[in-house]
């Protein structure tokens, strides 16, 4: 796969989950708009543990997408030297990390969105989490292949 290559998927993989993004932002407008149904939202200023934890797990996630795709689109460069294990674990570990916060803090939710829960924030760590497990699969892969 040459670089022009990767550098090709890395920008499908990223046009796909912008679409995700904005088709969740979509879905979520018809619940926002029920706000009789919801209780009162907390304060802008007020970090909740669930907006902490769907954060720190959409930052991680974050995290694992630039490394991802980092060792994607450069193969020779400073995360893919040697075995090229720095380019493969970080997106793995960072996704899976990702993923599973965004989970656990929808899974205690109490409220819907736009109440101050987190989450909002936690379906998009789940997304992002999602696509730095795809980059890190692919750069594994590819290790294997090349190694």
């Amino acid at each position: 796969m040459s670089s022009s290559d990767a550098l090709r998927s890395v920008r499908r993989v990223c046009a796909v989950a912008g679409a995700a993004l904005l088709m969740g932002i979509g879905l979520a407008a018809p619940a926002a708009a029920h706000a009789s149904a919801q209780p009162v939202a907390v304060s802008v200023t007020y970090l909740s543990a669930g907006r902490l934890g769907a954060s720190v797990a959409a930052v991680v996630a974050l995290i694992g997408v630039v490394v991802g795709g980092l060792a994607l689109a450069r193969p020779a460069g400073r995360l893919a030297t040697g075995s090229g294990r720095l380019g493969t674990v970080v997106p793995l570990v960072a996704g899976l990390i990702g993923v599973g916060l965004g989970a656990l803090v929808v899974a205690t939710a109490e409220s819907g969105l736009g109440t101050g829960n987190g989450l909002g924030g936690a379906l998009v760590a789940l997304v992002v989490g999602l696509i730095a497990l795809v980059l890190g699969g692919l750069t594994l892969t590819r290790s294997r292949r090349t190694g």
